[in-house]
């Protein structure tokens, strides 16, 4: 016959207590923040999941005509670029200032529109685009000076507004002015600031390949 303790619990049994209630607030507030946090982890990581299912679910011939259809915003581009080219007589008709040396007329950032047509004589005060030998980047500066040959050929002395002597320490070993073969382009309108994202992917490749890299993954899988 077993027997019992005078309380009328067996011996050696515990009865387990309640516990506090300042200590199961406690207990479930612990579980409402891991709740959150999962709650909040994959709601991050859903874009990502979507993406990645979206690329699954795409058959051989839906990834063909996505690089069709991104080739031919590349030809698109290409041609309007030409076209600009052709209209405007610039080699390069849209460029992007590079550096603060003609602030305060134009800032770093800065989209540069240019024209480039024969007939336009260059004048004293005009903002020039031009290329020096050894030099990749063009460079905007407006024209100082302009000399003139008895048969008409015309040279010109440019500076940039913000510096305090001329370009001819810009210019190739011996040479003191610049020729209208020299020029790229002739400043006619201008967009503020709106050119600072290429002066991020020149200063940082790796941004540039990740934007570029995105942009080719959007067109891929984009579907309308």
């Amino acid at each position: 016959m077993p027997l019992w303790s005078a309380a009328g619990d067996p011996p050696g049994w515990q009865r387990d207590e309640p516990a506090p209630p300042r200590a199961r607030k406690r207990k479930r507030g612990r579980k409402r923040k891991r709740g959150r946090k999962r709650r909040g982890t994959r709601a991050a990581a859903m874009p990502w999941l979507d993406f990645l299912d979206d690329v699954r679910r795409m058959n051989k011939r839906q990834l063909y005509y996505q690089v069709l259809n991104f080739g031919m915003i590349v030809s698109s581009a290409l041609m309007i670029w030409k076209g600009l080219m052709v209209v405007t007589g610039s080699e390069s008709p849209i460029v992007v200032v590079l550096s603060g040396s003609m602030e305060p007329a134009f800032h770093r950032g800065d989209l540069l529109f240019l024209t480039n047509r024969i007939e336009d004589p260059i004048r004293v005060g005009e903002i020039v685009v031009f290329r020096i030998e050894g030099r990749e980047i063009p460079i905007v500066h407006r024209v100082l000076k302009i000399h003139e040959k008895q048969n008409g050929d015309i040279k010109f002395l440019t500076k940039g507004d913000n510096n305090a002597v001329d370009d001819r320490g810009l210019y190739k070993r011996g040479q003191h002015w610049l020729e209208k073969k020299d020029v790229v382009g002739r400043a006619r309108g201008f967009v503020p600031y709106i050119g600072i994202v290429t002066i991020l992917m020149n200063d940082y490749p790796k941004f540039k390949y990740a934007v570029l890299f995105l942009l080719g993954l959007f067109v891929l899988v984009h579907r309308e």
